[in-house]
């Protein structure tokens, strides 16, 4: 009996184990794997399909930059980790203001900078793989609107924050601070930014809108021409342009917005590598019910998923949803019933070989960060249903990897025995191999 109960014990103790370090099986393999490539409507990685199982932390490198704070970045990738989660969006911006990167065009913080190379080298440790965004839509942290204020202290008559897209001096701004942030020598690794396959992809701006020009053709030409100025000098990382997921007036599903970007057009650039889309029902919904939001987040996802494979042929990553506690009625239940939503289109596509390749939750915050929150947050280390769907979906999107992998390594076999074969034949015949 007491050997039936010890080996009892033991069983569950690994089953605990198992449970607790299946995740950084996914994250072994982003340590030193490489860079994530595309190819088709997949990510790749090692020869193999690639899932995002995510996270939003715009905060990384502001905490990061203050040595004393930088404990909780640590300790949120060690809870991303043990939840399965393998990719962080953050910023990689913050212009003017208090808590500078960008002083001024060109002068930065080094400091600040520390921060974010702190950030890099510790999702390297973890295992985990960064979408580092280099300019915000909005006022938060500098944007758009800070390089007009920059460019008319130097002279230029701008009259709409919008003007960034379109002015010389402002996108000589951007141009530079691409050009600085992508040739980034970290000062911990050592390795220079473009060459780090840590990171996994560039994202232009956060959010791109232009109201001033609904007709698309502002922010079409400004991707086309800042992917190329990436391209130009980074063509080891993937790329995307920080869509929302809006279409044009094409008569698709858009929920109110006229916002100057297209879902299709935006995304069939030239060097952008994969599509993103956001999805906010309780934002963009608000005189709805629970209900009829969850539907459009049904939908929305739906009609992008299959835009990115048919239309746009090329994998999708949904970089931001989440429910906001702030919302009336709001119950955790209700939250749940949005992740298990969208997590589960994303997984019956990935599972038939579809576009959508993951989901980042907006957003992850470690204990003690109170001040950060946002009604979005989810602080996994508390232990809530909320965190237990997410290291779910993480097990659901490796064991897809699992499957490819073994499917490819059977297709080696194939071919090695085939080869070897063809050799015994030959020589059967009489005639030497090729080789040998």
């Amino acid at each position: 009996m007491k050997k039936s109960l010890a080996f009892s014990i033991f069983v569950v103790a690994l089953l605990i184990q198992n449970h607790n370090t299946f995740l950084a099986i996914q994250a072994a393999g982003t340590t030193n794997g490489g860079f994530i490539t595309t190819r088709g409507v997949h990510f790749m990685l090692n020869g193999s399909p690639y899932y995002a199982n995510g996270f939003n932390a715009y905060w990384l490198m502001l905490l990061a930059s203050d040595p004393s704070q930088r404990p909780k970045v640590s300790a949120a990738f060690h809870d991303a980790s043990s939840h399965g989660l393998s990719v962080a969006r953050t910023w990689a911006f913050s212009d003017g203001g208090i808590t500078p990167l960008q002083y001024s065009p060109g002068s930065y913080n080094e400091q600040m900078f520390k921060g974010l190379d702190f950030v890099v080298a510790e999702a390297r440790r973890f295992g985990i793989k960064l979408i580092l965004s280099m300019v915000n839509n909005y006022e938060s942290l500098g944007g758009k609107k800070q390089y007009v204020n920059w460019a008319r202290n130097q002279g230029q008559y701008l009259t709409s924050d919008d003007d960034f897209f379109t002015n010389p001096v402002t996108k000589g701004f951007y141009k530079n601070h691409v050009k600085t942030l992508l040739n980034r020598y970290n000062t911990i690794t050592g390795v220079v930014y473009k060459n780090d396959p840590t990171i996994m992809a560039w994202e232009l701006m956060n959010e791109p809108r232009c109201t001033s020009d609904t007709s698309g053709r502002t922010i079409q030409a400004w991707i086309t021409e800042m992917a190329a100025h990436v391209k130009s000098i980074d063509r080891n990382h993937l790329l995307e342009a920080g869509l929302e997921g809006f279409y044009s007036k094409s008569g698709r599903q858009n929920p109110g917005f006229d916002i100057g970007t297209d879902f299709i057009s935006n995304n069939q650039i030239r060097g952008i590598d994969f599509a993103t889309l956001h999805s906010y029902p309780d934002q963009w919904l608000t005189n709805y019910d629970d209900q009829t939001q969850l539907n459009f987040l049904n939908n929305w996802l739906k009609t992008h998923i299959s835009d990115a494979q048919y239309i746009l042929k090329k994998p999708l990553l949904l970089t931001e949803f989440g429910k906001s506690v702030k919302d009336p009625n709001f119950s955790t239940y209700k939250r749940d019933q949005l992740f298990n939503l969208v997590y589960n289109n994303i997984y019956l596509s990935a599972k038939h070989g579809g576009a959508a390749a993951g989901g980042l939750f907006w957003q992850l915050l470690a204990e003690g960060m109170e001040s950060f929150g946002d009604g979005y947050d989810v602080v996994l280390s508390q232990g809530t249903s909320t965190a237990n769907i997410i290291g779910q979906q993480g097990r659901k999107l490796y064991q897809i990897r699992k499957i490819f992998a073994r499917m490819r390594n059977v297709q080696r076999w194939k071919r090695a025995r085939a080869a070897r074969r063809a050799q015994w034949l030959a020589w059967k015949r009489g005639v030497k191999p090729i080789g040998n």
